[in-house]
């Protein structure tokens, strides 16, 4: 599975097409060793290529060493029965002929070699685990702040519950919480997090649709669109669907929710259906409106828009080595006719949130300035109470960008 990420496919692929043979023990495994291979990429490719003595092993092998090298450094297992695992699975592998190239490599690693760790530490990627053009892009937008950036990158991301407030309160919530012996802490208005993450199935009131996850960083969408009872809302770019439940969670709104993909498109209708709740649930591309608009305007729009995903890399640890550079500017184009079509939609003394889960500028305040200068009528409202539009990967949320833009009556 890692070496056809490494040669182009993305997790989220792989494992959706893995059986789940094994039971769940076996699941957990293999998701162990997927995520934190890749949150390692960097380094594991590094000492690789640094001590292996015969050039690059094939793409099975080398995949291998990946995963044998991560169980090393993750100090979960005891380190002979790496090496000896690692060996045998040559033979599962079909790669016979690579157990003495296999075996020497991880002993040469587990010898102290203050050389080796000095070359690691002073080669960029293989020290912060992304690529280079990412390093950079960052170094250069947060100068003071790209290191916790990067770090937040290669982290454990946090599980974070958003509370129906049709069914129940957050307080009440978090006491269900404690007397099921969960440890959490309330982060907002309907934000919880939790101590340490979980299975969906131990959550209580999860089934009945009184709790959702959702990363307490996207819970800041719905509030900024100060929904009003009765208004028309449109989430252009709805999938899979956590931020079309809060808006109906929060307001008596009609809605409309929309998503490219047929099948995306069908896991907001389930997602609300899980929740009580209804919406106009269409596979529409938003920069088409003449396939799918009835041509009444809109009193909302949410624009939570396609982009490179760099605020949640450390939940696609793929992300980061499937992404190419010259694909920012590929999104930011893609951002801009999104919102060009949507401003069309909106109408007077309406608001449009532009919301992406990027921390790279060219797909944020520049997609902003950019819309504002070629679309004189639009104004960016200041979001309440002085927050700042880009929101940073930290320990309790993601990394978003939100900003709010008003067309005059």
């Amino acid at each position: 599975m890692l070496a056809r990420v490494a040669a182009g496919r993305s997790l989220s692929a792989e494992l959706a097409s893995a059986s789940n043979q094994g039971g769940e023990g076996a699941r957990g495994a293999l998701l162990d060793f997927c995520y934190g291979t890749l949150r390692r990429y960097g380094r594991v490719q590094a000492i690789v290529r640094t001590l292996s003595q015969r050039g690059a092993p094939d793409a099975l092998v080398e995949a291998l060493l990946w995963c044998a090298l991560y169980a090393l450094e993750s100090r979960r297992y005891a380190e002979y029965t790496v090496v000896d695992q690692t060996v045998r699975a040559c033979v599962a592998l079909g790669r016979k002929g690579a157990k003495g190239y296999v075996n020497a490599l991880l002993r040469a690693r587990l010898r102290a070699d203050p050389g080796l760790d000095a070359r690691l530490a002073a080669d960029p990627v293989a020290r912060f685990q992304h690529p280079a053009w990412w390093i950079a892009r960052l170094r250069a937008a947060y100068p003071r702040d790209w290191e916790r950036v990067l770090e937040a990158g290669n982290s454990h991301p946090p599980m974070c519950l958003r509370v129906n407030a049709r069914c129940t309160s957050p307080g009440a919530y978090l006491e269900r919480l404690a007397a099921a012996g969960i440890a959490a802490r309330r982060l907002g208005d309907c934000a919880l997090l939790l101590a340490r993450p979980l299975p969906l199935a131990r959550l209580p009131g999860f089934a009945e649709g009184e709790v959702s996850v959702q990363d307490a960083g996207a819970q800041r969408a719905a509030p900024l669109l100060d929904l009003r009872p009765g208004q028309r809302v449109l989430d252009a770019c709805a999938a899979p669907g956590g931020k079309s439940a809060h808006i109906l969670e929060t307001a008596e709104v009609a809605l409309t929710a929309l998503d490219a993909d047929a099948e995306r498109a069908a896991a907001i209708g389930r997602s609300l259906l899980r929740l009580g709740l209804a919406a106009d649930v269409r596979a529409a591309d938003c920069r088409g409106p003449e396939h799918w608009w009835d041509g009444r305007p809109y009193d909302r729009i949410l624009a939570d828009v396609p982009c490179s995903g760099s605020g949640v890399a450390r939940r696609h640890p793929d992300i980061k080595w499937l992404r190419r550079e010259a694909d920012v500017a590929a999104f930011a184009a893609r951002q801009a006719r999104i919102l060009d079509a949507l401003w069309r939609l909106l109408a007077p003394d309406g608001k449009l949130l532009y919301v992406t889960c990027s921390v790279f500028t060219e797909e944020n305040d520049a997609v902003l300035e950019a819309f504002l200068a070629r679309t004189p009528a639009a104004r960016r409202a200041a979001l309440p109470g002085g927050a700042a539009a880009q929101l940073l990967p930290g320990p309790e949320h993601d990394g978003f960008y939100f900003a709010l833009i008003d067309k005059p009556a």
